[in-house]
């Protein structure tokens, strides 16, 4: 497919697109979205208007925070549309089919691809980093690496000129000769399975799957029609790392991070109301200082330009932090990336040594034993120090995949080890928590618990008293500290910190919740207190979200895997 036939496809497409958000059918997510979706894009301007706004004008706080994409995306859109000259980013996701949710961005258009081409037909100059994905063992995520190429390429062309730096790149680390050579019939297994499921898909369908399937082509026997055609050469590489970062610069003067990716699956409200396989807490936050922005600029410039990562930044707040590793495939049985960068990892550490009454923490997973270590035995020397832990009741992969694999019970494995080994260090003095929606379930799968549909937690925040905090797109698992590309900030100063952790409490905490609940020396009593009142009632009664996590289904369900490295989850 050339150029011009790619921008009309896409064209096509999102003129259909437009069709069914503004008259036609609704769609899943619309239906599912009970009032939100009645409200239509100015009801989710409405629904919770406060939180947002407040972030806009308090220009006070060094790092602003910005809780769910009902938050973030509108911020978002107006940093893309308030761009000057030039915007730099680079994201896991980007699908250019999100709808526009700002009244900014309304008015030029209906969804990010309408923006783009906005953006670029005023010469703003867009660089891109979009992580691609390793072709047969993350075949879905690969394919839409390249939808969304296909997408940019259509809003280029259809915007006229050459204000596009667009690059699609694996993280650069693969595995060794012997692990590749020792994979490769599980992984041309896999790639096979893949193609073989496009023989039941409608021709459009396998068309798109197999435009888009750029690293699976030297397995596909037709062009146009697929099918798997078995090589012993090429043996296909494996990419056990990825860029997992979410930032943006813009004309190097601000700094959005966090993590949050662009898609439709990624949009929530601080309600909660969807169903719980469509719910997604996140943070991000935006900062105009200079040195970070200068730091996170020049990040991104060196992995666009295929350079040696920049020097840490020294001083300034907030700082820019990362995690970066290298290709280890020199060595011919090394199936790992060697670390190189581990920021992200240091700056866990300090904040968690650093603390003296509370450490808060949000985190889609907890598996990296080192930091639980590192955690148990601040406990351990201080005998006044308290946590508060938030996590999803299941990961994603165990929680909305029919069929999570070896790799999902390996997570659990490890996460249920850390977090006994916090418990045992902690004692009463922990909380750990999860979010449930307060209404009934209609399953007794890992996407609920005690009745309720989950909330699914996706942010990465850790909070030491009200001195320091991290935000950013690292979790707590040996991946984001050793392996994946991360970018975080750091802060330090009382006033933005105090800010972002009261807002995080609120958010989880019933509307009417006591000031114990937000004090430091009394949180952690009054959330456990809260959350076990909450156990106690039926779902429709619940107040806020939280109720005391339960370890014991990561337990039954995770699985150790020897020999396999810990930071594959």
């Amino acid at each position: 497919m050339d150029g011009g036939e790619q921008a009309e496809q896409t064209r096509r497409e999102q003129e259909a697109s437009r069709g069914e958000q503004t008259g036609g059918e609704q769609t899943r997510e619309e239906r599912a979205g009970g009032k939100q979706a009645g409200q239509g894009q100015a009801g989710e301007e409405h629904a919770r208007k406060e939180p947002a706004d407040e972030e806009r004008v308090d220009e006070s706080l060094t790092a602003r925070p910005f809780i769910t994409a009902y938050e973030a995306y509108p911020e978002l859109e107006r940093l893309f549309l308030g761009a000057k000259t030039e915007i730099w980013a680079g994201f896991r996701i980007f699908d250019l089919r999100t709808r526009l949710r700002s009244r900014e961005g309304q008015a030029i258009g209906a969804t990010w691809f309408d923006l783009i081409v906005h953006r670029l037909r005023a010469g703003v100059k867009i660089h891109l980093v979009l992580a691609d994905f390793d072709p047969a063992l993350a075949t879905p995520l690969h394919r839409g690496t390249w939808r969304t190429v296909q997408q940019f390429c259509a809003a280029r062309e259809i915007a006229g000129g050459d204000g596009l730096d667009l690059l699609p790149v694996r993280q650069p680390a693969r595995a060794g000769l012997v692990p590749r050579i020792l994979f490769s019939p599980a992984v041309l297994a896999r790639a096979a399975r893949e193609l073989r499921d496009l023989d039941d898909a409608d021709e459009d369908e396998r068309r798109e799957a197999l435009t888009t399937s750029v690293g699976l082509r030297p397995w596909v026997r037709d062009p146009e029609k697929g099918g798997f055609q078995f090589r012993f050469w090429p043996i296909p590489d494996i990419h056990p790392g990825t860029h997992h970062q979410k930032l943006a610069v813009f004309d190097r003067r601000v700094l959005f991070i966090g993590g949050l990716d662009l898609n439709e699956r990624r949009y929530d409200d601080p309600n909660h109301e969807r169903p719980g396989e469509q719910t997604w807490h996140d943070v991000v936050v935006v900062t105009k200082e200079p040195d970070c922005v200068a730091a996170a600029q020049a990040h991104l410039e060196a992995l666009l330009g295929g350079q040696e990562p920049p020097p840490a930044q020294r001083g300034g707040n907030p700082r820019f932090v990362r995690t970066i590793s290298r290709d280890g495939s020199h060595r011919p049985f090394r199936l790992s990336p060697i670390p190189f960068i581990r920021e992200s990892e240091a700056e866990n550490r300090k904040i968690f040594t650093s603390a003296r009454r509370l450490v808060f923490i949000e985190t889609q997973y907890f598996r990296h034993r080192p930091l639980a270590r590192t955690l148990a035995r601040a406990a351990r020397l201080n005998p006044d120090l308290e946590l508060i832990l938030m996590l999803p009741a299941a990961p994603e992969e165990v929680a909305f995949d029919p069929k999570p694999g070896l790799d999902a019970r390996y997570g659990e494995y490890l996460q249920a080890r850390c977090i006994r080994r916090l418990e045992r260090a902690f004692g009463s003095r922990a909380f750990i928590g999860m979010p449930l929606r307060p209404a009934p379930a209609q399953s007794d799968d890992r996407d609920t618990a005690h009745g309720s549909e989950i909330v699914y937690i996706h942010a990465k925040v850790s909070i030491a008293d009200d001195a320091i905090a991290m935000v950013g797109s690292a979790n707590l698992n040996g991946r984001s500290m050793r392996w994946d590309t991360e970018a975080s900030v750091v802060f330090n100063d009382t006033h933005s910190v105090a800010h972002l952790r009261r807002r995080l409490f609120a958010h989880w905490l019933p509307e009417d919740a006591p000031e114990a609940a937000f004090d430091l020396a009394t949180a952690r009593a009054t959330w456990a207190e809260i959350a076990q009142q909450n156990l106690r009632r039926p779902p429709t009664e619940r107040r806020g979200f939280i109720v005391p996590y339960d370890v014991s289904p990561a337990e039954d369900f995770g699985k150790p895997v020897p020999a396999i490295p810990e930071e594959v989850v």
